[in-house]
């Protein structure tokens, strides 16, 4: 069944539709939110609220923008009010528990296997991914939100301004400037 199909259902209250909507998006709005924070319990929560936001506003979705646009602006929504919420539990928290959390973290993204990959290629391909992680961490949100929409995610800088609310230029300003503090910082991966 296609999207403008179950979200017609789901207005009608049909909760079956809903749910197929939830198992159809919840791995992407996961995704997503784990690259803006780098934190599972995070993401958990964030995917909780958006589908919570979902099911309240649906009605409110009227077509003329693509479903997963409207969905990602909840869940940037969603991404900046945890992070408002978190900033003063984060200043408070101990170095003992970050050392904790580091260790204890989960990793969403899995390589397939395949015979050609080499141990060597696997390690660097990590090292990168962690890397990148900690650097988009360093990032005002705003900026990180616009290069993970971007360049993670795949939305065009015309979806990705939408999302966020904001004009095209000043979208582009910040994904300009996350790109070249993301390629200062990641300079040595460069081969």
């Amino acid at each position: 069944m296609d999207d403008r199909t179950l979200i017609e259902q789901a207005k009608a209250g049909d909760k079956r539709a809903f749910t197929e909507l939830y198992h159809r998006y919840r791995q992407t709005v996961y995704s997503f939110s784990y690259a803006v924070c780098h934190n599972k319990d995070y993401a958990e929560d964030v995917v909780q609220d958006t589908f919570i936001n979902v099911f309240r506003k649906l009605h409110q979705y009227d077509g003329r923008a693509k479903f997963t646009t409207w969905l990602y602006s909840i869940v940037v929504n969603n991404c900046q009010m945890h992070n408002r919420r978190t900033q003063l539990e984060q200043a408070t928290i101990s170095i003992e528990d970050l050392a904790d959390a580091e260790r204890q973290r989960d990793h969403p993204i899995e390589f397939p296997d395949r015979e050609d990959y080499h141990p060597d290629a696997i390690v660097a391909a990590e090292e990168l991914r962690e890397a990148l992680y900690a650097t988009l961490q360093k990032l005002p949100l705003d900026y990180r939100l616009s290069y993970i929409l971007r360049d993670l995610e795949g939305l065009s800088n015309e979806e990705a301004a939408e999302v966020m609310g904001v004009s095209l230029p000043a979208f582009k300003s910040r994904l300009h400037r996350a790109r070249m503090f993301i390629r200062e910082h990641l300079r040595d991966f460069s081969a």
